[in-house]
């Protein structure tokens, strides 16, 4: 694609993820959202929360000044604590709706304009009663946010079976889920992330085709099946072309060509794409970063 890529979408990163050092919400919280912020190739950026109010300032500062689109990422909160948005005992479920209520005022301290979280555990035997539990605390903390200020809602897919365990999910049931909570809330979306489509046994046409119209944002990352005896087995979003993962560049080149051909990424809105990586024991975050642009850069140029 000669086009430059930037007149498709923003590119951004999760920062928490390329950052695993602040995931839990401390470290160097505030010299890593630098790192992002002052590196033009970045249009946006996901951080999570920041648990020291000073620091919290100190990157709403930063953010406000960057030009930056911001998303918040409240998986963080929810997976540290084992929280469930869709555990059948009313009582443990009120847990992870009040941490995505307090997730929701400090995305608006920090000027996000969207914020992302993702369903909690599945298991076939109950999946009915987990999905209407799931609806409800949906539409709570939709309407929490809607009353506080004006954010984008999204729900992130993840797999069933292999490692995050999520309620959402297969597409078919990403679909009647975003359908059913965008009757009340219009803007609420969907997160598509290219790490989890191995996981979840589905092509990108499959993932992306059947929600097209419910897509907020997209990450794009890697993962490895293809042995329970693989040290990055699962869902630990290695770096592209990590040895016996799923994607690297021809991978992301067929990924992008979905977007593109279901109108996804286009130059008159556009969307956020967002590199989702981890650094593991002994790697780098700053390598991890370059890796994830050259393989963007490659793959943008081999589109047709």
């Amino acid at each position: 694609m000669q086009t430059p890529k930037r007149n498709y979408f923003k590119t951004g990163i999760i920062h928490f993820m390329a950052f695993p050092e602040t995931i839990g919400g401390e470290g160097p919280v505030v010299e890593t959202v630098k790192r992002i912020v002052t590196d033009e190739y970045f249009d946006a950026i996901a951080v999570s929360w920041v648990k020291d109010s000073g620091a919290r300032r100190q990157v709403a500062s930063m953010l406000a000044q960057s030009q930056m689109e911001v998303a918040y990422g409240a998986h963080p909160r929810l997976l540290s604590q084992g929280l469930n948005l869709n555990h059948l005992d009313q009582s443990e479920r009120q847990k992870a709706i009040a941490t995505l209520k307090e997730g929701v005022d400090e995305a608006l301290e920090i000027g996000a304009s969207s914020y992302v979280f993702l369903s909690g555990k599945w298991e076939e035997a109950t999946q009915e009663d987990a999905y209407k539990a799931l609806v409800e605390s949906t539409l709570e903390v939709c309407e929490y946010a809607k009353s506080q200020g004006d954010l984008v809602m999204a729900h992130e897919n993840f797999d069933q079976d292999i490692d995050k365990a999520s309620l959402i999910g297969p597409t078919p049931l990403a679909a009647r889920y975003a359908k059913e909570i965008e009757k009340s809330f219009p803007n609420f979306g969907l997160v598509v992330d290219l790490s989890h489509i191995p996981l979840i046994g589905e092509t990108p046409e499959e993932a992306l085709i059947p929600v097209k119209e419910y897509l907020a944002m997209i990450d794009i990352g890697n993962c490895v099946t293809a042995s329970p005896s693989l040290p990055r087995y699962g869902d630990t979003h290695p770096c592209f072309g990590y040895p016996d993962s799923e994607n690297d560049v021809p991978e992301l080149v067929a990924f992008l060509r979905v977007l593109l051909d279901i109108g996804f990424l286009n130059e008159e809105d556009p969307p956020v794409v967002s590199f989702e990586v981890r650094p593991g024991e002994g790697e780098d975050s700053e390598v991890y970063i370059a890796n994830s642009k050259r393989t963007l850069n490659e793959a943008w140029a081999l589109l047709d």
